[in-house]
């Protein structure tokens, strides 16, 4: 193997690749990355045996060739490179990087040895666009359960329609929805539904989400692969593989209420300032009290804990309804309210002895919905 390129381009690269390259080693070889040249690429990658990561930046390629070399060693040379070109080329199972002022070998490991990232059939896949997609999916992985217990709710749900995608997430305690636009489904009358893993989707994030353009899914029974082409060439740049979660999806569905006993529109901030004060004195099981009084207007928020103190405020709103007393997880209030970025939401409870599940949505917004289950009451 010889070429040249890019020290800006090799290091936007390894960037990518860092990302997802793996922490913690089944297998010695995984501690390396694969360089392998295809035409006129250099093509890096990592995985996990569970993730595989692959990026292609342009170079000048006078001999093809691949080897696999120590990630963090090589990423750790890039650092301290600044200059305009890197010149790498294998002899005598060495790989030697050269620059103005730099020349160093770095052994090498056969990359026979690397493990195969498997390939996605390209024959289903959906178009959307980069940053909205992982704005979407921010809003949902950090709900899915991080217990291997139940496998099935680990991961994140994506299901897709015709010009639609919808993504869940849940860990039996509270549940988040986000609805999308599709820019392209390649089969328009079939349904496509499966689970990726929680890992996966924040790398996903962790990846693709400072990157513009359009992302192309493509998925098969078993596995997903998330792409991103270069605008030059239409080339791939960034391809990211996972398997899938094996089983099947609750109906989650079913528990999100379509009528709600009570609601109330309130200012976000408000509220989420108020609830975090009543976090401070939740106690052991952060329980925070809300009492929503439609007939005065307002949302009534204490809290107590016998050692630290007691907590009580009281918001305006726009209420309408019955009036509720319900007790909720103040956790759960906060990483949920954290999601929403509107001015306004609307807290909904559905009624029932225990309050029903609580809901809280952005004003004006109908693409996302937060479910929280209350803590019920003796």
């Amino acid at each position: 193997m010889k070429l040249t390129i890019l020290q800006e381009k090799l290091k936007e690269g390894m960037a990518v690749i860092d990302k997802v390259a793996p922490r913690s080693f089944a297998l010695p070889i995984l501690k390396n990355i694969l360089l392998k040249t295809e035409k006129s690429f250099l093509k890096i990658s990592a995985t996990d045996l569970e993730t595989g990561i692959t990026w292609w930046g342009l170079a000048k390629i006078e001999e093809e060739g691949d080897v696999t070399v120590p990630g963090s060693l090589f990423s750790g040379l890039l650092s301290l490179i600044n200059n305009r070109q890197i010149s790498l080329s294998t002899k005598d199972q060495v790989l030697l990087a050269e620059s103005e002022g730099y020349k160093t070998k770095i052994k090498t490991s056969s990359p026979e040895d690397f493990p195969i990232i498997p390939s996605v059939s390209e024959n289903e896949y959906a178009i959307l666009d980069t940053q909205s997609f992982c704005r979407g999916l921010s809003q949902v992985v950090d709900i899915a359960a991080t217990s291997n217990a139940r496998p099935e709710i680990s991961g994140i749900y994506f299901s897709f329609t015709k010009d639609s995608l919808r993504m869940a997430a849940t860990d039996s305690f509270r549940l988040a929805e986000k609805t999308m636009n599709v820019k392209q489904l390649i089969e328009e009358e079939k349904e496509y539904s499966f689970i990726v893993p929680k890992k996966t989707a924040k790398e996903v994030i962790s990846v693709f989400t400072d990157k513009g353009g359009e992302m192309r899914i493509y998925f098969s029974p078993n596995q997903i692969m998330f792409e991103l082409v270069m605008e030059e060439t239409k080339h791939p740049l960034i391809r990211l593989t996972s398997r899938l979660v094996e089983g099947e999806y609750p109906n989650y569905r079913e528990i999100i209420p379509q009528d709600y006993g009570t609601r109330a529109t309130l200012s976000r901030d408000n509220f989420l300032s108020n609830i975090k004060g009543a976090s401070l004195f939740g106690g052991k099981v952060n329980e925070v009290k809300i009492e929503a009084n439609p007939k005065d207007q307002t949302i009534e928020i204490s809290s107590q804990n016998p050692e630290a103190g007691e907590f009580n405020s009281s918001i305006k709103g726009e209420l309408k309804g019955k009036q509720a007393e319900v007790y909720f997880d103040c956790r759960f209030l906060i990483e949920g309210l954290a999601n929403i970025k509107s001015s306004e939401i609307l807290l909904g409870v559905s009624g029932g002895e225990d309050g029903g599940p609580g809901v809280i949505k952005p004003v004006g917004d109908d693409s996302y919905v937060y479910v929280v289950m209350p803590i019920r009451n003796n």
